[in-house]
């Protein structure tokens, strides 16, 4: 899979054939079916407002998936991630390729999608990587590590900097093939039943927190475990556990968070840009036609860009009619950033020296991260700087 020769060239010319381009997103129109004229290298034309399946001499084979996710089904944006995605490839071959999706819980477990997907169970699902850092903790780069690159730099790692190429090589090990498919941009530090300002404040405490971010914790004295998004108000609201993170406001709300407990933390600097992925079964992707492929990795970028843009466009108002109630707003203390920065970049040492596969992709990520950093401080950083000292 060479993701650098796609984006050059695959997207112009299957989507070129489709009589589409990638500005199109969100706004195609219903495609139909349109079979290959006999013998020939023109494809038909298709009529004003129709998109044309993909041909090559001859009709492409119809294809139907099972789309396994981590999602529940009421997380429009979350779980828009597989439906975007899986919509898109309706349209642009023509209703030939079709993806069914499940929430989390329909078909198995919501962390236990790579299992499934790795086993051939379906062809394909929806997930975070990170919660499988139990299998490898190298998967935690693929979605996001404590104190790491935001959306906009994870963006550019992956696509741009070898990332897609070395979560390629960790696929290997699971026999599956994966494509960035959504992003939250960085997200809020979480729920709390009680107000924390110490350190000190986390021992002991029960919190629902996946990936590396979760193993942080743990070192801050944190009892940690990994709920599916749709049992944490349960658990919060109990007091089964004392705090949980999940997305940010608009997720939050819709999760019932705000109701479960009365402090609401940021920044939640375990994500500061998740990467959330499609993956598809190694044998399940290699049965597919050249052309189908292309059209996967269209509507993976698709998905990837709009989660993000509808995320950024939802959170601000989310947010205001959630502090309209009783909940409190808070930052972490530096003393607790600081203490969990450092237990993150000790963790990441220990696990490259235990996991050869993460010290592989653990180099050039830090690399890249400091890379990117010192030209985001120079460059970025002053103007939000400036635009938030002055607002107008």
């Amino acid at each position: 899979m060479k993701r650098r020769e796609f984006l050059r060239g695959a997207a112009a010319g299957v989507l070129g054939g489709l009589g589409m381009t990638l500005a199109a997103c969100g706004g195609a129109p219903t495609a139909t079916p349109t079979e290959a004229p006999a013998g020939g290298d023109q494809a038909a034309q298709p009529t004003e407002g129709q998109a044309q399946a993909p041909a090559q001499g001859s009709s492409l084979p119809a294809v139907e998936w099972r789309m396994g996710t981590s999602w529940p089904v009421a997380l429009d944006t979350i779980y828009g991630g597989a439906t975007v995605l899986a919509e898109r490839i309706d349209q642009l071959t023509g209703g030939m390729f079709k993806i069914n999706t499940f929430p989390a819980g329909e078909l198995f477990g919501g962390t236990e999608v790579l299992q499934n997907v790795s086993q051939g169970t379906v062809e394909a699902g929806h997930t975070a990587m990170y919660y499988y850092v139990g299998l490898n903790p190298a998967w935690a780069f693929a979605t996001a590590l404590p104190f790491g690159l935001t959306a906009q730099q994870q963006n550019a790692w992956l696509y741009h900097g070898g990332g897609n190429e070395l979560i390629d090589q960790l696929g290997t090990e699971f026999n599956v093939v994966s494509f960035p498919a959504g992003n939250t941009g960085t997200q809020m530090g979480g729920w709390f039943r009680r107000e924390i300002n110490t350190v000190a404040d986390l021992s002991g405490l029960k919190m629902r927190i996946p990936g590396l971010g979760g193993r942080v914790m743990e070192r801050l004295g944190v009892v940690t475990q990994t709920l599916p998004g749709g049992e944490i108000f349960q658990a919060l609201s109990t007091g089964a556990i004392d705090s949980a993170e999940w997305v940010g406001p608009y997720d939050d709300e819709k999760l019932g968070l705000p109701d479960a407990a009365d402090f609401y933390y940021s920044p939640g600097w375990w994500e500061p840009g998740p990467t959330l992925h499609a993956n598809v079964s190694k044998a399940a992707w290699d049965g597919l036609p050249a052309e189908y492929q292309n059209i996967f990795r269209v509507a993976a970028w698709e998905s990837n860009l709009n989660m993000l843009a509808k995320y950024d466009a939802l959170n601000n108002d989310a947010l205001a009619r959630i502090l309209s109630g009783d909940v409190q707003l808070r930052s972490y203390s530096d003393e607790i950033m600081a203490a969990a920065q450092t237990a993150a970049f000790e963790i990441y040492e220990e696990n490259a020296a235990s996991t050869p596969l993460f010290a592989e992709i653990y180099t050039p990520w830090n690399d890249f991260r400091q890379k990117i950093q010192r030209w985001h401080q120079t460059n970025e950083l002053p103007f939000n700087r400036f635009i938030a000292n002055t607002p107008i």
